[in-house]
């Protein structure tokens, strides 16, 4: 009898998240129904990369992606955001809505000059945002387009791009989204200007920071991350209503090679934020109300844990 990945997958991941001696292979808090990860990439190897991408991780399908993450963190629902390595290609992405079977939602890329057949046929996909880089007149005139369909403009930025564009973001109309902290790197912190800049945003009301990614900028490093923790709980304590959780697997950054350190594991950090937010009611907000009003998701019928 042969077996194919999906079955080694399966069978490996079913020991870890039912196996007594695999136990404390779960969240260190109760999870409760209709909770998000607001931030994950799927790479499929049906859908060709794009062949001057900078980061090729190696593929990870939504089936790799139930079982690492979703089922071992007992999330209900899940946003796919289509990485750079596909470009504006976003058939992965919709693919992968396809079979998240109405659990999950998208953040696609587009050209700026982007038509509107392909942002309907986006939207009925299931795609809620659009993940920028560019800047200026396309950038505003984008976002008056998303704002008609009631979708928000995520942004991934250095610092110095996100001070730059800050007097652009503070007037688009769509909400802005900053991805991972905002990527906010000691030695200056929470005294830098990108921090200044990201602060603006959020008490402003219009802005959404994704609580994630703590690895991405720590100087200070595991297991807790004090530095990126520190930025993490003051964006939850200044903004709680806006303040989303996300895994960012496959970590493209560290499986591409691009980043040398280890891969890191989406359990840890999970637990990591279940120290930043104490309170089950909190983490309620965080993770299934927050996300709820951002992405769509029916608050009338929440998913159990998978």
């Amino acid at each position: 009898m042969t077996m194919d990945r999906r079955d080694v997958i399966g069978g490996l991941a079913g020991a870890a998240v039912a196996g007594p001696a695999l136990a404390a292979d779960k969240p260190d808090f109760d999870v409760p129904d209709g909770a998000c990860d607001c931030h994950a990439h799927i790479y499929d190897s049906r859908f060709p990369y794009k062949p001057d991408a900078a980061l090729k991780p190696k593929p990870g399908d939504v089936i790799d992606y139930r079982h690492t993450v979703q089922w071992r963190l007992r999330l209900s629902r899940a946003i796919t955001v289509t990485p750079s390595t596909y470009g504006t290609d976003n058939r992965c992405t919709l693919d992968a809505l396809k079979q998240f079977a109405g659990n999950a939602r998208g953040v696609g890329v587009v050209a700026p000059d982007v038509s509107d057949a392909e942002l309907k046929a986006l939207h009925d996909g299931g795609v809620r945002g659009v993940r920028v880089a560019y800047s200026g007149a396309q950038l505003t005139a984008l976002s008056h387009r998303l704002h008609e369909l009631g979708w928000h403009m995520e942004f991934f930025l250095p610092p110095e791009r996100t001070v730059a564009l800050e007097p652009v973001l503070l007037a688009l109309p769509t909400p802005v989204v900053i991805d991972h902290l905002g990527h906010i790197a000691e030695p200056d912190g929470m005294k830098s200007a990108a921090y200044r800049t990201v602060r603006k945003l959020l008490d402003g009301g219009r802005a959404w920071i994704k609580v994630s990614g703590a690895y991405i900028d720590s100087k200070a490093g595991p297991p807790d991350y004090p530095d990126s923790s520190a930025v993490a709980k003051s964006y939850i304590a200044a903004a709680p209503e806006r303040c989303l959780w996300a895994s960012n697997w496959p970590f493209p950054d560290v499986t591409s090679g691009v980043d040398p350190r280890p891969r890191p594991d989406a359990l840890p950090f999970f637990n990591l934020f279940g120290r930043w937010v104490p309170e089950a009611k909190l983490r309620h907000r965080i993770l299934v109300e927050n996300p709820e009003r951002l992405y769509g998701f029916n608050s009338g019928n929440r998913p159990k844990p998978a």
